[in-house]
């Protein structure tokens, strides 16, 4: 670095910002200690970044900056009373402490706040970065707020957004929902069906019915159960589902609904005795319910890191390609499956 500096005439501490693209130094100085660097073949110390890093890693963290966290879902309180947004929230609030980042609470749907607004709002309080949660009913996010993701390093959490396009870090789907069916045939099940409202379904761009698919290639064809991708008034109404289920006989459902309980208990089923329920989205208030945690607060905690990162990479607008950060999910034990002596089940959907 001191010798790029000697020969550039500059500060070493202008050739680091340089090196690392930062705007507070002008685009010709820039391409300037570039060529410098380029020449007397620098090339950056991976062992000498990593050592800074643990460095900075061991030392409390101090106060760098705000972030917005943005409320997407219809409901302005969803951030405390709805079933899984809290979990995004805690991971994102816990991550940013440790990053030395606090946040500020906006409603995505504030009828008083138009773009000009936000940016304005965001600017005066010094807020670096915006993570949007909460998106629920579809992936788009308002026309009118564009200008705001062209201004700001922007992440979305728990689903890929379309117009704009986003980066965003959610649960693999695909992935949580072949587990979710291997682990059913290791518990010696012999029909899965998927049970998945179609708004939801389309909602992460068919990955659990896709999935379901996937996995079911596995099966001989007379074992394979059509998904119930129902509408909200076939959830709300059960009829439907109820002629699904007498004319496929699924042994156990893979959900993300608790509705299937008195569904099943209306038929005279028991659970797990007679069928069993897996819980595509696995939450503390049903622990006891076997399913697949999809650790939304890891999920809160991978939108920090991303947009903290594009703030330190001095990255804003809307990306030419949108990056993603897919969570695994975990299995969690409960009372809702049976448990089977089986013969282990082969891997679906995979090469065999």
């Amino acid at each position: 670095m001191r010798v790029i500096a000697d020969q550039v005439g500059y500060s070493k501490n202008t050739v680091s910002l340089a090196l690392r693209g930062h705007r507070s130094i002008p685009e010709s100085t820039r391409e300037l200690i570039r060529k410098a660097a380029d020449k007397l073949g620098y090339r950056p110390n991976a062992v000498v970044s990593h050592l800074i890093a643990q460095l900075r890693a061991g030392r409390s963290a101090q106060f760098q900056a705000k972030l917005a966290l943005v409320n997407a879902h219809r409901d302005p309180k969803a951030f405390r009373t709805h079933a899984t947004i809290p979990a995004y929230v805690r991971g994102c609030e816990r991550r940013g402490l440790q990053l030395g980042y606090t946040f500020d609470h906006f409603w995505l749907h504030d009828p008083k706040l138009k773009a000009e607004s936000w940016i304005r709002i965001l600017r005066t309080r010094g807020i670096k970065g915006i993570i949007i949660v909460g998106l629920m009913d579809h992936n788009h996010l308002p026309p009118h707020l564009q200008a705001v993701w062209a201004a700001f390093p922007t992440v979305v959490t728990g689903v890929r957004t379309r117009d704009p396009a986003l980066s965003f870090s959610c649960v693999d789907h695909h992935d949580l929902v072949i587990q979710a069916f291997e682990r059913a045939l290791a518990l010696g099940y012999q029909r899965p069906a998927l049970v998945v409202e179609e708004r939801i379904d389309r909602l992460v761009e068919g990955r659990f019915s896709g999935a379901m698919l996937t996995a079911q290639q596995g099966l001989p064809a007379v074992r394979r159960v059509p998904s119930f991708r129902g509408d909200q008034q076939a959830r709300a109404e059960g009829k439907p589902f109820q002629a699904w289920f007498a004319r496929h006989r699924p042994d156990v459902l893979l959900t993300l609904y608790n509705i299937v309980f008195p569904w099943l208990k209306e038929r005279g089923l028991r659970v797990p005795q007679d069928v069993g329920v897996i819980q595509l989205e696995w939450r503390e208030s049903h622990a006891e319910i076997s399913g697949m945690n999809q650790h939304n607060d890891a999920v809160g905690e991978a939108a920090v890191d991303m947009v903290v990162g594009q703030i330190h990479r001095n990255e804003s607008g809307i990306p030419d390609f949108p990056r993603a950060t897919l969570v695994g999910a975990s299995w969690v034990d409960g009372s809702s499956v049976r448990a089977q002596t089986a013969r282990p089940a082969k891997t679906v959907g995979r090469d065999r």
